[in-house]
């Protein structure tokens, strides 16, 4: 299984599955990541805590744990 935080700077993605709680899934499913959602990652934060990523025309900012919780497939 791989996750969105395991992919590199500028790759792009589509969403298979969120393994989130269910306030966590209501969060990311408003910001438009959802199954079948397409996901490019911009940026990773010094740390690696934090992932900017693009979804449609928003830019969000997820937690490293957050992005552990989106099964992903490369494109």
């Amino acid at each position: 299984m791989k996750t969105l935080k395991d992919c590199k700077k500028a790759c792009k993605v589509k969403v298979i599955k969120l393994h989130a709680s269910t306030d966590l899934k209501q969060r990311l499913i408003s910001f438009g990541i959802m199954k079948e959602a397409i996901i490019e990652v911009l940026e990773y934060s010094p740390a690696k805590s934090t992932i900017e990523v693009k979804v449609g025309k928003m830019r969000i900012a997820l937690r490293a744990q957050e992005a552990e919780l989106i099964e992903v497939e490369k494109l």
